[in-house]
């Protein structure tokens, strides 16, 4: 049976993980227009898009969007941890 803590710590970090990797694509969008004067690429396994814009395309979006997700679900294990005194369901200290 999952108690009501566990829940809560999995709802909440989807939606913000779920919500910075959102906004972090939109950003990423903006960034790439600006740098390279075209949108980028909707579909990235389109042959119409070049070798060059699918790869760049597809390692920056999954860095960023990577990199803001962790960042948003270690502020998030914090606050908990600060709210309740310990840290989230399913997290264990390291070292």
């Amino acid at each position: 049976m999952v108690e009501k803590g566990e829940r809560s710590w999995k709802l909440i970090g989807t939606v913000l993980a779920v919500g910075a990797g959102i906004a972090m694509k939109k950003a990423l969008g903006f960034g790439w227009e600006r740098a390279t004067g075209h949108v980028p690429p909707s579909n990235p396994e389109d042959p119409e898009v070049t070798w060059q814009e699918a790869l760049a395309w597809a390692l920056a979006s999954g860095a960023a969007i990577g990199v803001a997700r962790m960042l948003m679900a270690r502020q998030t294990a914090n606050y908990w941890k600060r709210s309740t005194g310990k840290l989230p369901p399913g997290l264990r200290e390291v070292g």
